[in-house]
């Protein structure tokens, strides 16, 4: 069964932040680290991937991207530090 991925990226901890949707989580976030998605997290040099979910199909997912989106700036803050208080880029651990 393939996986849906809502994921959040920072620029550094409490800074810019960036929500997107994908289906292939290693591949999009390393595009966004590498500077090889033109746009917003390229111009802000958001590239650390500090909190994700899965879901289990794409309309899922992107109800669920919409709705963060539209969140204060502290909920989604709230909701980075629930699951990963330090901000740490989740990335090196989704790739092993």
């Amino acid at each position: 069964m393939k996986q849906y991925y809502v994921y959040i990226l920072a620029s550094e901890r409490n800074g810019t932040l960036y929500i997107g949707v994908t289906s292939d989580l290693i591949r999009r976030v390393y595009e966004h680290k590498n500077d090889l998605v033109e746009g917003f997290t390229k111009k802000y040099k958001v590239h650390n991937l500090v909190y994700y979910e899965c879901a289990d199909n794409p309309e899922a997912a992107i109800t669920r991207e919409k709705r963060l989106k539209e969140w204060k700036r502290e909920w989604k803050i709230d909701l980075i530090e629930k699951n990963n208080i330090g901000w740490k880029d989740l990335y090196p651990d989704i790739i092993q």
